[in-house]
């Protein structure tokens, strides 16, 4: 197991993670990994020198080991651990590919161009649908393996005592298993740890889908409201305009009215009219 690898994937996903991908990815490297890599593997070992069966019949071990055990739970969880982390590396390509191309466009047209991304690493556009189809290809993938695991082993238990009847033995034999109730424990250990990070996926998938519609209605809600401030403007300037012009024609007509009114030859003033009747009597 490459260490400096996990680690290097580990701290470049948990980067653009959301809460609920930092819990998962804890889970997954400190819970799955570590007791995968230091228990389990020493727990299951060599598990067909470790099958015993009660009979001495060349072909029957290898018949009934095969038959119960199909596949090793360590290879499985092995392939399981390998298609659960790997989908993690699309955000992280994803978000070098933006870098890149971000790079590429101020190369081209200067440091002052117009960016074709504010923050490469949002999760915006295409990021966001490759993040999300990663976290709906691992909650298939920790299903499938879970579904697996109980098909072909019919179930989560780990009998001390199996019966096996398979040809070349030569009637029904007991076989054994090697520490049944340890290989129990850490299965169960394995199962739950796949079934939460099944539910902290859903959560995440279902955090990041609200807060895309929250977005969408606060943008729609915004725009109505800025088409509303501008019809309302534009209201205003109409009505403001309006009554400038119906001003301008009432003093218009106020002008008219007191031209009409005023007469041609004012009528003379008291004190001349006395003056005037003076100077003829004498």
């Amino acid at each position: 197991m490459n260490w400096a690898f996990l680690q290097g994937l580990l701290s470049g996903v948990n980067k653009y993670s959301t809460a609920f991908g930092r819990v998962w990815l804890s889970i997954v490297f400190l819970f799955r990994v570590m007791v995968f890599v230091v228990a389990a593997e020493k727990v299951w070992g060599d598990e067909q020198k470790d099958f015993k069966c009660n009979t001495a019949q060349p072909g029957c071990h290898n018949v009934c080991y095969d038959h119960f055990f199909p596949v090793s739970h360590v290879r499985l969880w092995a392939l399981q651990l390998i298609f659960v982390t790997c989908p993690s590396l699309l955000v992280v390509m994803h978000v070098t590919y933006r870098e890149d191309r971000e790079k590429k466009n101020r190369e081209k047209y200067g440091e002052n161009c117009h960016r074709l991304y504010q923050n490469p690493g949002k999760k915006r556009g295409g990021l966001w649908w490759t993040y999300v189809l990663t976290l709906v290809f691992k909650i298939v993938v920790d299903m499938v393996f879970v579904y697996l695991i109980y098909h072909i082993y019919e179930g989560y238990d780990f009998p001390s005592l199996i019966k096996c009847e398979q040809p070349p033995c030569p009637n029904k034999v007991d076989c054994f298993i090697a520490r049944p109730t340890e290989k129990r424990i850490f299965t169960l250990f394995m199962v739950v740890t796949s079934l939460a990070c099944i539910l902290l996926s859903i959560f995440e998938i279902v955090y990041l889908v609200g807060k895309k519609c929250r977005e969408g209605i606060v943008s729609l809600h915004n725009s109505h409201q800025d088409k509303r401030d501008h019809q309302a403007m534009a209201r205003n300037i109409s009505a403001s305009l309006g009554s400038g012009k119906n001003g301008n024609l009432v003093e218009a007509n106020t002008l008219r009215l007191v031209e009409k009114t005023t007469p041609a030859t004012p009528a003379p003033a008291y004190s001349v009219a006395i003056a005037s009747e003076e100077i003829t009597a004498r």
